[in-house]
């Protein structure tokens, strides 16, 4: 355990500032990284949907949350998945870099996914996955001070006596999920984390606490002249330690063009928009801040890019999921 006051340069705020202090203080209990595009980037959402849209998928998704306070949190993640009829469902590889305070903290996830397919009715389909994830995470201990390397009238002028940890945590983590859907409706649950591993950058011992995420959908046609519509309402809820989030909204499709509005829980509305063309898509979303945060963290953005390859005609007997896009 680090005796000594942490004080970070830049003066970072609020969420950082307690994320740090906890790390340094023998114990963390931290949330995932999120994203508010849930469904265009499926796979860290759930598991089970890799190989669910059959034809091979690129998603690349980069989130930038709070640009108002100093060191906000950046994640970046890439992934791809697709059907695979010799194991009877599908495959998928995802990877994610988080990075707080502009790098103080950074983690970096590698996830092989593998899921299996079952056709239970003319009508129902459902899909088992499995993920198996590579984890490290590391402190660049030259972007903190300490309380001990300050004179009170010099300022910072004195070296720590704090015994630097450069060495970074790495550890193996594993995650399951189901998903159940017909032609318009979807319901999907999730554990990450079974194991629980440890995540500690320092000594002691920092489970990192199971995620669980229940999401659930319809699809809607509307009349619409010319092209064809839906409205697909959706909630989706996660609870990890102690802190529960539920997210509940409606999308938007007319032709290429997808639009939606969500609430998350007593905190912001996320208003997202995005397109297709051909086998691209491209999507924007907005979090407005609605708490008591809102004049600082200048909100969160986050940006999606996905790619839907050409494949073989898909088996009759095939079902592919409808879900939004975004």
């Amino acid at each position: 355990m680090i005796k000594g006051n942490i004080i970070i340069k830049g003066g970072f705020k609020l969420g950082l500032i307690a994320l740090l202090t906890v790390v340094f203080t023998g114990k963390l209990f931290a949330q995932d990284p999120e994203f508010t595009q849930f469904y265009a980037n499926q796979l860290y959402l759930n598991p089970a949907f890799a190989g669910a849209s059959y034809c091979p998928k690129l998603s690349l998704n980069h989130r930038n949350q709070w640009p108002g306070i100093s060191g906000s949190f950046v994640t970046n993640s890439a992934s791809y998945d697709q059907h695979v009829d010799a194991l009877s469902g599908g495959i998928g590889l995802l990877v994610l870099n988080d990075r707080a305070g502009e790098g103080t903290l950074n983690t970096i996830n590698v996830s092989g996914i593998y899921s299996y397919e079952l056709q239970v009715t003319r009508k129902l389909t459902l899909r088992a996955g499995v993920q198996g994830t590579w984890a490290q995470k590391r402190v660049d201990w030259d972007k903190l001070t300490f309380g001990d390397q300050i004179d009170p009238r010099r300022g910072f002028i004195f070296n720590t006596n704090e015994v630097q940890r450069d060495e970074p945590r790495s550890f193996v983590d594993f995650s399951a999920g189901l998903l159940g859907y017909t032609e318009n409706i979807f319901v999907g649950f999730a554990v990450h984390h079974l194991t629980q591993p440890n995540e500690s950058v320092i000594e002691g011992i920092s489970p990192l606490p199971r995620k669980y995420t229940f999401h659930a959908g319809v699809q809607i046609p509307i009349d619409s002249k010319g092209e064809p519509a839906t409205l697909s309402p959706n909630v989706l809820v996660q609870l990890q330690e102690n802190f529960l989030q539920i997210n509940f909204g409606m999308y938007y499709n007319k032709g290429p063009i997808y639009g939606g509005l969500w609430y998350r829980n007593q905190d912001s509305f996320i208003a997202s928009i995005g397109f297709e063309a051909g086998i691209l898509k491209f999507g924007y979303s907005y979090d407005i801040t609605v708490s008591k945060l809102t004049n600082q963290t200048a909100g969160s953005h986050e940006f999606s890019t996905g790619m839907k390859f050409d494949c073989k005609p898909k088996k009759p007997r095939f079902r592919t999921i409808s879900c939004p896009s975004f």
